[in-house]
């Protein structure tokens, strides 16, 4: 139930970002690729780093919930994952992009990753959960 609030948080950030792609498109005239818009290439690839990143990330903080991870962890990776994803979809869309604002935002994103599959790991072959 927690991982399922924050789904629906993402799912409206993910919502937000195809509404950027689709405005940038229209600005552009554009219906496929980017041409030489660096503010549309930068709306596309916002939008595809959220899409690469979140899934995953998402199916793994259920898998740990469904397992009986403690409630407060699964809320401590969903926010750190949502701070991240919102972190870096605002920071990659500007045209004056902080590459460590960036790198701070995926850092954040891998732990949660890293730190969700570790906790399953740990739970399948040793019967440790956190």
């Amino acid at each position: 139930m927690i991982v399922s609030i924050y789904a629906a948080i993402l799912a409206l950030v993910y919502l937000q970002l195809s509404l950027y792609v689709v405005k940038e498109r229209r600005r552009n005239q554009r219906s496929l690729g980017a041409g030489d818009s660096v503010a549309l290439q930068r709306a596309i690839r916002a939008h595809g780093n959220f899409i690469e990143y979140v899934p995953l990330a998402l199916l793994l903080l259920f898998f740990n919930e469904y397992q009986g991870l403690a409630s407060h962890y699964c809320h401590l990776l969903g926010g750190t994952l949502v701070l991240a994803r919102l972190i870096h979809a605002s920071n990659i869309s500007q045209l004056d992009e902080s590459m460590k604002v960036r790198v701070v935002s995926m850092v954040l994103t891998f732990s949660v990753i890293m730190i969700s599959s570790v906790s399953l790991l740990l739970d399948a072959t040793l019967g440790i959960y956190l």
